[in-house]
């Protein structure tokens, strides 16, 4: 069968801890829904009170924030107005201030540097300094708020995908990476191996940064097995 093993929204957790984000942390460390609780925190509402759509418009200022979204962009993936998506990230920054801290010290390492680091101090360098046109300006500055975040994301999947390489051949598993993904392993498992296939991964995807970084937020990996890619969806 194939098992599907992936991170639990490793992207907002990695800015959660870069930016050290209180509230987001705390949502975190106590396992509660990062979408429904910023739904609550950006429109003011109990979370009893969270539709589905407000949930899911939150999710989307959630992942859209780390690609350093305007609002025209977000107007067009909420099918809102422009005055109602600014109004949406201006509400999300006064709520999460150390974010929006983030993004701008971020921006200014940029100038100053040239280049933006993963947490493992990976350079991911961005020609920008010189460039007068402003579309190409704000496209770097996206770029640069991205990347330590999806950079650090990519780093911390590698060190899992060579630790479990490394297991299945010291334990001569009959276990095959067949596939990584952005935040996702595909594996093929013996349909009796599953169980044990899925702990031990676990074990090492949510621990394969602990060695080089001491991380805020726990790393959660979530399993799922299927004759197919979708059914381990």
């Amino acid at each position: 069968v194939l098992l599907s093993m992936d991170y639990s929204q490793i992207e907002l957790r990695l800015i959660a801890h870069i930016a050290e984000e209180h509230s987001m942390l705390s949502a975190f460390n106590d396992g509660i829904d990062i979408h429904l609780d910023t739904a609550s925190k950006i429109f003011n509402l109990t979370k009893d009170n969270i539709t589905q759509d407000l949930r899911r418009s939150a999710k989307a200022i959630n992942f859209g924030i780390i690609y350093g979204i305007s609002a025209f962009g977000l107007a067009k993936q909420l099918k809102c107005s422009n005055t109602e998506a600014k109004e949406f990230i201006t509400s999300y920054f006064n709520r999460f201030p150390k974010i929006k801290n983030y993004m701008e010290n971020i921006k200014n390492n940029l100038y100053e540097n040239g280049f933006v680091e993963t947490l493992f101090g990976r350079r991911i360098y961005i020609n920008v300094q010189k460039n007068s046109n402003q579309n190409i300006r704000s496209f770097a500055e996206r770029q640069a708020i991205n990347a330590p975040i999806q950079g650090t994301a990519a780093d911390i999947i590698k060190l899992a995908m060579v630790n479990i390489d490394n297991y299945i051949n010291k334990n001569n598993l009959d276990v095959k990476i067949l596939l990584q993904v952005h935040d996702e392993l595909l594996f093929e498992v013996p349909e009796d191996e599953v169980e044990k296939t899925t702990e031990v991964v676990r074990a090492i995807m949510e621990s394969a940064a602990a060695p080089v970084l001491n991380l805020s937020v726990p790393l959660i990996a979530d399993a799922g097995t299927g004759a197919n890619w979708a059914e381990a969806h």
